[in-house]
């Protein structure tokens, strides 16, 4: 965790709203809290964030309704806290965009334990090198070094999750690799249900919709039966 690091804390619960925010100011991060939705939409308005967490249940706009909403603009991380600790639910705010999910009630330890895991995933800034390495997928380019992702002229954006995914694929396009080897959380790893596994589903589908002409026929993300995930560049 990088010092400076700014987190928006959005939660109907002012009492949860105050702990959060001393518990995470106490460990170096500087925090905003917003109580709601419509809340949080005018301090993104004016401000940027390296990482926002998010309470799904909320009065008005909900937590997951909200990720869809700024992940159509916004690459920013997100954590969501849910009290709804169903699979489904959980890839209901994977497919809505979000990097990570956190079951109500949880110990504070843990909710920092996830923000840094998120946090490690964002590739760093790069200063420009010679001839950066650029993957080309049908009108898809992805640079590699940059870890930016492009459709012609066209910005594509990527979650911190996306990118990682990308980051792996890239530096072993054209290799089968397993569901386990596409997971970067060691807080995941007492995980027994599928849920971790399913994540990663989750997430392909969304690299899919992105990278791929025909998401249900994919040519560059292919599923390799009996082995997991291949990224076949042109």
């Amino acid at each position: 965790m990088e010092a400076g690091t700014h987190l928006l804390i959005v939660d109907d619960d002012e009492r949860i709203r105050g702990l959060l925010q001393k518990f995470l100011a106490r460990n170096g991060f500087m925090v905003t809290v917003a109580r709601d939705a419509a809340h949080a939409r005018r301090l993104l308005a004016g401000l940027e964030f390296d990482l926002i967490v998010l309470d799904v249940m909320m009065p008005g706009e909900d937590g997951v309704s909200l990720t869809a909403s700024l992940r159509e603009r916004l690459a920013t991380p997100i954590l969501l806290l849910t009290a709804k600790g169903g699979t489904q639910d959980r890839i209901s705010g994977l497919e809505a965009g979000a990097d990570d999910y956190l079951g109500k009630p949880f110990e504070p330890k843990e909710l920092l334990l996830r923000i840094n895991a998120i946090l490690r995933r964002v590739p760093p800034e790069q200063a420009p090198s010679q001839g950066p390495k650029v993957l080309h997928l049908g009108q898809v380019r992805y640079d590699v070094e940059r870890g930016e992702m492009w459709r012609g002229t066209v910005p594509v954006r990527l979650t911190a999750t996306e990118t990682t995914l990308m980051r792996i694929f890239a530096a072993h396009a054209g290799e089968p690799l397993t569901r386990s080897q596409l997971v970067e959380d060691p807080g995941r790893d007492g995980d027994r249900d599928g849920a971790q596994e399913r994540a990663v589903d989750v997430q392909i589908t969304r690299l899919r919709r992105k990278i791929e002409d025909n998401p249900k026929q994919p040519r560059y993300l292919q599923t390799v039966r009996g082995a997991g995930y291949m990224l076949a560049a042109d």
